[in-house]
């Protein structure tokens, strides 16, 4: 995640702990100070039951009872490892979440034993009374899914009415006062309501948006011929740079995320370097502590049967099982080849993301979307949005890649 409001302006959140290793700067903020990525933020596809059809569901989640999902028993054993090795944040997703049996006892157990559980939901579920039962189950964040105004939304979210039970879901939460976040995935189906979005934002009250771009997974992978151009990924970031000085200078506390696409940490370090130079030191600083893309290290993922991925997205690439063998044990396990390349990763990149002269603040940025693009794991990422000559490699054509 690029937390865009810390960097432009230099309000502190609670997650910059995670991000790039800071002591708590507010009451709100994550306990859990360790080094950057040294333990990981766990993402747990707990069901993969979902009352929506998402057109870019990386799940490729259904409306229907998936076999093989964890056991209730099952599901307590990985909370209490995942406690014991002391994760900065356990983030139940799905799916939907709120449709699995047993979801508000996972919660309360994650919290009672000391772990941070944050709710991943598409919001429609959640009524005033499902907030007030979440507050008490012990949840700390909420973070839910409009994809763009009413029409959009519906579309894209395969259901009439979802936006405005999303919306109802959204006030629910904030009136038990949750930590809540709107994400909004870009597309072209909807980049014309990113606006409207941040307005939807400030009338609402929500403190906290993340922009997310496109994951070549699952349904994703469909939406391949409607992810953004090179020119209209641009065009967003600078809107998005607008609004959050905005509301900054308008005295409105408000978080704004972009989320995997890692070469926004290389356009804001460009865009601040001839925008706002008296904060290039800070910037520089705190993208060069974060490192970018961290599958396999800062971000992992387990999904509804056990499988234990590099990070939400990469359903292809699986790296253990918690029935077979503790979660803690897997991630720690540097033998496991995929997990010691990820994290090695910087010389088996190939072609601009291996030429780049930023990788050390991008990182290779999401290697499944290179992989899905491409088939190779370690090819560029097609997403990046900069010139040759903004990463530094402007006679790359003439070079054997």
């Amino acid at each position: 995640m690029l937390n865009v409001s810390r960097l432009l302006c230099g309000t502190t959140a609670p997650g910059d702990g995670i991000r790039y290793g800071e002591a708590p700067t507010r009451p709100d903020s994550i306990p859990r100070m360790g080094s950057i990525h040294g333990k990981p933020v766990v993402v747990w596809n707990i069901t993969r039951t979902c009352n929506l059809h998402c057109l870019h569901c990386y799940a490729e989640a259904k409306e229907q009872l998936f076999p093989g999902e964890l056991t209730h028993e099952q599901a307590e054993v990985v909370v209490d490892d995942l406690a014991q090795y002391q994760i900065p944040v356990l983030l139940f997703s799905g799916g939907e979440p709120l449709m699995r049996f047993d979801i508000m006892d996972l919660i309360t157990r994650a919290r009672e034993s000391g772990l941070r559980p944050g709710l991943s939901t598409n919001g429609t579920a959640i009524t005033p009374q499902v907030a007030a039962e979440l507050k008490r189950a012990g949840l700390t964040y909420v973070g839910i899914s409009i994809d763009g105004l009413k029409a959009v939304n519906d579309k894209f979210r395969g259901k009439k009415g979802a936006f405005d039970d999303a919306l109802a879901g959204i006030r629910a939460s904030l009136a038990e006062d949750f930590r809540l976040s709107l994400r909004f995935t870009l597309t072209r189906h909807n980049l014309a309501d990113l606006d409207a979005i941040f307005d939807l934002v400030e009338q609402e009250g929500i403190t906290r948006v993340c922009i997310y771009h496109l994951a070549y997974a699952g349904r994703g992978n469909k939406l391949l011929p409607f992810d953004l151009s090179h020119e209209e990924t641009r065009d967003a970031m600078d809107l998005i740079f607008r609004r959050t000085i905005d509301f900054h200078e308008r005295g409105k506390e408000l978080e704004i995320l972009t989320v995997d696409n890692h070469a926004d940490a290389v356009y804001l370090h460009h865009w601040v370097k001839e925008n706002m130079p008296d904060r290039m030191e800070e910037v520089t600083r705190l993208l060069s502590r974060n490192k970018g893309n961290s599958s396999g290290r800062g971000i992992s993922c387990i999904d509804n049967v056990g499988d234990v991925h590099p990070d939400q997205f990469w359903r292809t690439a699986t790296v253990g099982n918690v029935l077979e063998r503790p979660f803690s044990e897997i991630w720690q396990d540097d033998s496991v080849e995929l997990l010691h390349q990820l994290r090695n990763r910087k010389e088996l990149l190939k072609g601009r993301c291996g030429q780049c002269n930023f990788v050390d603040l991008c990182n290779g940025n999401l290697r499944v979307r290179a992989e899905s693009a491409a088939g190779d794991t370690w090819a560029e990422d097609p997403a990046c949005y900069l010139t040759e000559e903004e990463l530094g490699i402007a006679d790359l054509a003439t070079q054997t890649v």
